[in-house]
Order: structure tokens, then sequence, then C-alpha cells
């Protein structure tokens, strides 16, 4: 940001406080939302980015009311539109640090095609999707997300629809920057959070979130101690990838296949060292190591990449129109042509 020595003073001086709304929050109490809030407004001041200069745009569900409670702009845009929405704000000002929040259902669902147009398109956002593996605002009925044979009050005899893997999904619109963590582990929350704002182009973020009301419970080989940390698999870039007090790796098996296996039963050069930036294949392996969060599974930066982000493709286009053509007249272009007057 630019700005004389008094604007360089408030940005230094920016505390939780400075995003934190006077709206009670509304959620089910013990809701994983709670903890995402608080990690997310004590991050923010992190970015030396002023709240009016900040905006969030959510859609439908429970991460919805996210907008309310975050003292920035924000828009609550109707159901799976965040992405779109969100599109147009970072487009037109660039100088705004836009993130949406969504869930699995509304962004996975009606949201599908918004969310993955906006990952190919690499516009300069942060997504955040709350993924609980439910539809929690409307009482319980099954998500995209939701495992097979899943026993909801909209599919009392269990689900027969497979799962949708976001971050599979992410990495298969080959987003620049794509992520999972956990709401309840607030230090791996923000350290991950850090890296999808520093990163240029479209951050996707999967944060797996416990609705302790409608699927209470889904996530509790990785969240709860001391299960949690034996069952997840950390990715951290340059690093083997060991898990569970290095006891456990990620190998590369037969036919180049990566499999969960004792250190002791391995080859050290079997043992994969993680590269966020490195082939796809690598990051979609990963992706699938694991059917769900009932077994051991990887949290961390998947994959991470440089490509053209898309207002900055805009406006280069606009910048080489206006030098061959000249300034353009809006005003005579509508009125130029057949027009008629409505009485």
């Amino acid at each position: 940001m630019g700005g004389g020595e008094g604007e360089r003073g408030l940005v230094d001086t920016l505390s939780k406080k400075d995003f934190t709304t006077d709206q009670e929050v509304r959620w089910c109490p013990g809701c994983g939302d709670y903890a995402i809030l608080s990690a997310v407004q004590g991050f923010l001041p992190e970015l030396g980015v002023e709240p009016h200069k900040t905006v969030f745009v959510s859609g439908i569900g429970c991460s919805g009311r996210f907008t309310y409670y975050v003292d920035t702009y924000g828009v609550h845009g109707i159901h799976g539109r965040a992405p779109a929405i969100a599109t147009g704000i970072a487009t037109a000002r660039p100088d705004l640090s836009v993130w949406v929040v969504t869930g699995d259902g509304d962004g996975l669902s009606i949201g599908g095609n918004h969310l993955i147009h906006a990952l190919r398109r690499n516009v300069n956002i942060k997504i955040l999707m709350f993924n609980n593996q439910i539809y929690g605002l409307t009482k319980g009925q099954y998500s995209p997300t939701s495992e097979e044979g899943k026993v909801t009050k909209s599919t009392p005899f269990g689900s027969v629809d497979h799962p949708f893997n976001p971050i599979a999904v992410a990495l298969g619109a080959e987003a620049t920057f794509v992520a999972r963590t956990i709401d309840n582990d607030r230090q791996h929350l923000t350290e991950v959070l850090r890296q999808a704002a520093a990163h240029r182009g479209t951050a996707f973020v999967e944060i797996y979130q416990n609705c302790n009301v409608f699927n209470d419970g889904a996530f509790d080989l990785l969240r709860d101690k001391p299960q949690g940390s034996r069952s997840q698999i950390r990715l951290e870039h340059g690093e083997p990838i060991l898990f569970d007090d290095d006891m456990r790796c990620v190998a590369v098996g037969d036919n180049g296949r990566l499999i969960v296996a004792n250190v002791d039963d391995v080859s050290p050069d079997s043992i994969v060292v993680h590269d966020v930036h490195g082939r796809p294949s690598l990051a979609f392996a990963l992706a699938h190591l694991s059917h769900g969060p009932t077994e051991p599974t990887c949290i961390g930066v998947f994959r991470e990449f440089g490509r053209p982000v898309y207002g900055d493709a805009m406006e280069d286009q606009m910048r080489r129109a206006t030098e061959r053509l000249g300034k353009g007249d809006l005003s005579g272009l509508l009125h130029s042509g057949d027009t008629w007057t409505v009485r």
C-alpha cells in the first residue's frame, strides 16, 4: 500500500479488533465456524491492508454469515455466486484484497460452475471453503462431499452419490494454489492463510469444519488429540512426507502409486519429498491418498505455481486497445447506430 506516514502508521497498528464487527455472532454453540472466524480476524492485521481495502464475499449457508462478523466491506451474495461476484470486484478494483467464503454445498453444488471458472481464470481472490460434509443451514441434508451411504433427512436409506474431492476438483481446474487445513488447529490454519494471502492469483483453501449438530465427529480422526497428530499427513515443501512421529510415511509403491507405509518397511529412496511447485500428478495423487477424513489424510499446501492473473491480463488488453484505437467514448457508443426513445 502507498500513502504517507499517517496512513502507514495506521496500517502498522492494525489489530484483531479492527476486523471485528459489533454484530452478535450467531452460529450453533460449538460450531467450527467460530474457530475459523477468530483465526481469520486475528490473521488479517498481518497483511497490513486496512479494512476499507478488504472485501469478503459469501454465498448461502452457515458460512454466509461470515461477512457480517468481519469489519470490512462485504457482500452476502446469492447461492453459489460468491466466486462470480468476487471476480467482478477483483477485476474492477485490483487494489482491493478480495476473499470468498463458501461451503461445500454452496461452492460445489449450485456454485460448482462458478467455482471452477474462477479457479481456471486465476482471478486474484482467496477462496475459503468450509467443508462440513453436510447442509447445516437447511438442517442436515447430504451435501456434494458427504460420504457414500450417508444417512440424512434427505437420504434416509443412505446416499448413493459418490462425493466430490474438493482438492482434486481445484487441481483439475488448474488452480494455482490449492491447500487444506482444519478448523481447530489455529497455528496450521493461520500458516495456510498466510501462504494463500501471499499468492498472486486464485488461492483455494479447503477447511475441514465440524458441524456439531448435524455431522458431529466427521473429522475426529484428524481434529482430536492424540489421534489427530498421528493421522495428519502434514505437507511441507521440500521435506520428506513423514507423519505419526516419523514412524509412517508416504512412499512410491508398485507401478508408481503412492502408498502409506511404515518407514521401516520401505527404502528411504522411495519416501516422497513434497514439491508444491512440481508436476500436477504428485498433488493429484496426494489428494487421492485417502478416501476421506476417516483415515490418514494430507493437510497443507498441495500445489502452488505461477500463471497470468485474470485481472492483469484484462488490464493489459484494454491498455493495448486504447493505444491502438484511442480512448473510447462510452456515451457515444451507447447512443450510436439504431436507437429509439420509449415514451
